[in-house]
């Protein structure tokens, strides 16, 4: 690896990591995976795309969170065929991965992979989260390539790596489907617009705003200070004794 990529790797890292120091516990998690996902096909080197998965109790797969489209088909027909690297992955003792370099003819795969192999998708790696606990794992990252070997090259400890950024992620809310991520994701989102209208009906009781120049002052003061709306709402509301 040149110089150039190891900065790349490592800003790339740093970004995870401050994203999941700043996010408060159990919100922002859908944000962070997404992330992740992201920064897989930047990371991994041949991933053309990539996904998230969760395995709820009865062991059906979800995604969580997809870079395109053909991540997300791509885990639709595990699913359908009962059959692929997410579920071997999560089976798997040890660091729980699965990989393939051609799943047109992969034995391991005979009904996922010659249909993954016509979506588009020739070579995986699947990583279990957590990466070396005890199985099954609650999901996994798949990193995908439209291309026979495409992955041949790539360094499977940067997707253990951006394994264990999602599963920390997910684990702050001990969330075991993409339902649940959702819903925690949808309260936080509850919860902002509260606190963001009890500020600004103070703003309009106190001087006289109308709604929209109240939210105004809102917004102009979080990206003047970079902080959250929502935090700047939440400040406001607790010392409105000040206003």
């Amino acid at each position: 690896m040149s110089e150039r990529d190891s900065r790349v790797l490592a800003k790339s890292f740093v970004e995870l990591a401050t994203a999941l120091e700043a996010m408060p516990a159990g919100a922002g998690v859908l944000g962070v995976v997404e992330r992740v996902v992201l920064a897989t096909c930047h990371v991994v080197e041949g991933a053309d795309c990539a996904s998230v998965v969760l395995r709820a109790d009865d062991d059906v797969f979800s995604t969580v969170a997809a870079s395109d489209a053909l991540a997300g088909s791509a885990d639709e027909l595990q699913l359908t065929h009962d059959e692929g690297p997410s579920i071997v992955a999560t089976h798997t003792t040890g660091l729980g991965v699965a990989d393939s370099s051609d799943l047109a003819t992969d034995p391991n795969y005979p009904r996922f992979g010659p249909a993954a192999a016509s979506l588009g998708v020739a070579s995986v790696i699947a990583t279990g989260m957590f990466p070396g606990g005890e199985t099954p794992r609650f999901g996994a990252l798949n990193c995908w390539s439209r291309t026979p070997g495409g992955l041949d090259t790539a360094d499977r400890d940067h997707a253990l790596v951006l394994a264990s950024y999602a599963a920390t992620a997910i684990a702050g809310v001990r969330a075991r489907s993409a339902a649940e991520l959702q819903m925690a994701q949808l309260r936080e989102a509850v919860d902002s617009r509260d606190v963001i209208g009890q500020a600004k009906g103070i703003l309009m009781e106190r001087r006289g705003y109308d709604s929209a120049a109240a939210f105004d002052v809102l917004r102009r003061t979080s990206q003047e200070l970079n902080i959250k709306l929502r935090d700047v709402a939440k400040t406001l509301v607790e010392r409105r004794s000040e206003i």
